[in-house]
């Protein structure tokens, strides 16, 4: 809760921003999916013949749909966090918190584009694009998604973890599971295809826990 002037009315989070956490969870674990679906990797990615595939395109179509909403989302979920944090806040901390997370929504964007531009490649529509643009374009996604994105949501996860330990406002089991969701974004996500979805099932788990939490509260 945040006073202003003398007469003014406070300002605070509305509890069904509580809920930002979840939608922005399930949005970007959809995406993630359909991603992974849509634009393949190891043996099914050495010729692109497969992304002509109507299924495969209409799923990058849909992941590219879902990316926009889930940042807006997070944006509200990241307000949320700070907001359940309060005034008691570390600002070193704090600062690394909302850096690490405006710069994971603007990978995710930048991925969600490489993506888009490897669905341009195939032109006109039906054609099989030029394997020399297909590697880059897949590459690029990639790794804007699983090299740059998911290290910057681990240093928000890890942030948050820290500070949630520091001032006692997260359970030992909650902060246990969130450095452990650090180490598998920091180490393991760029190698291990799907263990990037072990952010949103962190985040999931945060914003469940802070909707239990908010509603005993009130």
């Amino acid at each position: 809760m945040q006073t202003t002037g003398p007469g003014e009315r406070p300002l605070q989070t509305p509890r069904g921003a509580g809920l930002a956490g979840v939608v922005f969870a399930l949005l970007l674990a959809a995406a993630i999916v359909l991603i992974r679906l849509g634009i393949p990797e190891g043996a099914d990615a050495i010729t692109p013949q497969g992304f002509t595939d109507t299924a495969r395109r209409s799923a990058v179509r849909t992941a590219l749909a879902l990316v926009p909403f889930a940042g807006i989302f997070f944006l509200w979920f990241l307000g949320v966090v700070r907001s359940h944090v309060g005034d008691a806040e570390d600002r070193f901390l704090a600062t690394v918190l909302l850096g690490s997370g405006l710069v994971f929504v603007a990978m995710m964007s930048a991925a969600a584009a490489a993506a888009d531009a490897v669905l341009a490649t195939a032109h006109p529509p039906g054609s099989t694009p030029g394997l020399p643009t297909w590697d880059f374009g897949r590459h690029l996604a990639y790794t804007l998604m699983t090299g740059y994105a998911m290290r910057m949501a681990a240093v928000f996860t890890c942030s948050m973890s820290v500070i949630g330990h520091r001032l006692g406002i997260l359970p030992r089991w909650l902060t246990v599971l969130g450095f452990l969701t650090a180490l598998t974004l920091l180490f393991v996500s760029s190698n291990a295809p799907w263990a990037e979805l072990a952010f949103p099932a962190w985040s999931l788990v945060l914003s469940v826990y802070i909707l239990v939490v908010g509603g005993r509260a009130g």
